[in-house]
């Protein structure tokens, strides 16, 4: 072991010897938690730079200096030491490792493809945390979170870039990870698919606007967001009056009565602004994944977007297409605030009634029912338009309403699922106040948004660094030593070691090696 090595072991033993008189002096005996906390949460945020430091003065200390070889059999010889910066959460931490070059052949740094670094200074636990903070917060927000609680400054292109270079290999991922097995799934498999705007850039030249807008303009344009969802779920036969009774709040069950509905299993969301052809390509092989003999019933819920209803027909041939019944019901209330007034008594009756009707299969004679209210010319004009729009949207998806058969076998008519994703996937990011969005960042986002919803974040990063590390050094990644994976393992107890001289261990494996005995560190246990 070197004196440079040395001397970050001895200031380590120093920090840590302040660490214990700081908690343990009369001044602290007289100190509040508060102050205390703090305090302790900055110091051991130093002491972890040191002790990185450290760890990478060994490693590079550890590093043979003799010629190597590249992958075609090309022999570099040791030129010099490098110096690169770490960027962690403990702050930016030096790293000097050997340099081998070969002329006409280039160089390499083979202590960087076993440290499994990227190609920038930004560590992956950085990184982690930052796009973890930004696909949930604006991207200033998230610096300024970690300002306050790491005190490091990183800018907001920063963290867009991060997230851009880090979102790359999501699909690959998706392609890859197994569908769920058939013990974790219910026997209904459904998809669902809808549209979300998102505020976009323009990349041309803007048109000219005026200076106040009139009513029902808007500065700026959207890119609709095509959010998709598949999952299962159990069955669920229910009565049209049951439903009914249920929306609208005419029966409270007792709470011994009150039986638990069947969640989704293994949802997987996705949003994407390529447009519908896209998502729903990208959606079929992650539902072909999913099927099986515990599969049953196959149900696809959307909107009235005959877009959309189009290609789900073309593209899950075997699944029942239906029309989701809020929308439908939508219509209904129109039609009702149009023709009684928000404030009419009958008002409610009047919905309860007719939806009772569209839920029993009867829509065929809401639907005559309303043309022969608008014939009958007792109605205005704006009543008799919505009266027409409604029979239309009714006649025009007709057949994907067989509600009865549909509760009948226990399946899902509401598309809540895709509904809630719309508003908080895509609403509650991309839309607050003043967001424009470049259509490659929002899609970037986007992606990494759906690995976090999907509870994938840990393992999709895993997956990354792989990745990464094949692209970079076309060699597997560097497997955990057991001390990293008894450290990682959550809530894991160590047995405190008994006190050894570092001076008995003697690191003596060069970078080439297969195997590296520098984890067996007293101060790495």
């Amino acid at each position: 072991m070197t004196s440079n090595s040395q001397t970050i072991i001895q200031d380590i033993r120093q920090e840590f010897e302040m660490l214990l008189e700081f908690v343990t002096s009369d001044q602290a005996k007289e100190a509040t938690a508060d102050r205390i906390e703090r305090s302790l949460f900055k110091l051991l945020l130093a002491l972890g730079a040191k002790l990185l430091s450290l760890f990478f003065v060994m490693r590079s200390e550890n590093c043979s200096r003799e010629p190597i070889q590249d992958l075609d059999g090309q022999r570099l010889s040791y030129q010099h030491d490098t110096k690169r910066t770490y960027f962690s959460i403990f702050g930016k931490v030096p790293l000097v490792r050997p340099y081998f070059y070969k002329k006409g052949v280039g160089g390499q740094n083979p202590l960087d493809a076993e440290l499994g670094l990227g190609e920038d200074s930004y560590s992956d636990l950085m990184r982690e945390i930052t796009e973890y903070l930004g696909v949930y917060n604006v991207f200033h927000k998230s610096g300024d979170i970690l300002w306050r609680l790491l005190g490091l400054n990183l800018s907001t292109r920063v963290i867009e870039d991060n997230i851009a270079e880090d979102a790359v290999d999501v699909e690959a991922y998706y392609a890859q990870k197994p569908a769920p097995a058939p013990q974790e799934e219910a026997e209904i498999l459904v998809v669902q698919a809808d549209g979300k705007g998102v505020p976009i850039i323009y990349e041309d030249p803007a048109p000219s606007q005026p200076v106040r807008l009139g009513k029902g303009q808007k500065r700026g344009r959207k890119k609709e967001a095509i959010v998709t969802t598949v999952y299962t779920i159990a069955p669920q036969p229910r009565t049209p009056q049951q439903v009914v009774d249920s929306f609208f709040h005419r029966s409270q069950p007792k709470p011994k009565e009150k039986v638990a509905r069947p969640k989704p299993q293994n949802k997987h969301i996705w949003a994407t602004v390529d447009g519908k052809d896209a998502a729903l390509d990208r959606l079929r092989p992650q539902v072909t994944a999913r099927e099986g003999a515990h599969i049953q019933h196959r149900v696809a819920l959307c909107d009235g977007c005959e877009a959309l209803q189009t290609r789900l027909k073309d593209r899950f041939e075997a699944f029942t297409l239906i029309l989701d019944f809020i929308h439908a019901d939508e219509y209904l209330w129109a039609v009702a605030n149009s023709l009684l007034g928000e404030n009419h008594p009958q008002r409610l009756d009047w919905m309860a009634a007719h939806t009772l009707q569209i839920l029993s299969g009867q829509t065929a004679q809401v639907i005559a029912e309303f043309r022969q209210m608008v014939q009958a010319g007792q109605y205005s004009a704006g009543q008799q338009t919505q009266l027409t729009k409604t029979a239309n949207y009714f006649e025009r998806n007709l057949p994907y309403m067989d509600y009865p058969t549909y509760l009948k076998h226990g399946w899902p008519i509401a598309s809540g699922v895709i509904e809630g994703a719309c508003r908080h996937f895509v609403k509650d990011r991309c839309e607050l106040s003043g967001m424009r969005w470049e259509r490659t960042g929002v899609e970037n986002l986007l992606r990494l948004r759906a690995v976090a919803e999907n509870d994938d974040w840990d393992d999709y990063h895993h997956f990354r660094k792989r990745q990464r590390h094949l692209r970079l050094y076309h060699s597997p990644y560097p497997e955990q030593s057991p001390v990293e994976f008894q450290a990682l393992e959550p809530n894991s107890v160590r047995p405190i070691r008994p006190t050894t001289s570092v001076d008995q261990v003697e690191p003596t494996v060069s970078c080439s090696s297969s195997s590296n005995h520098y984890h067996h560190l007293p101060l790495a246990a």
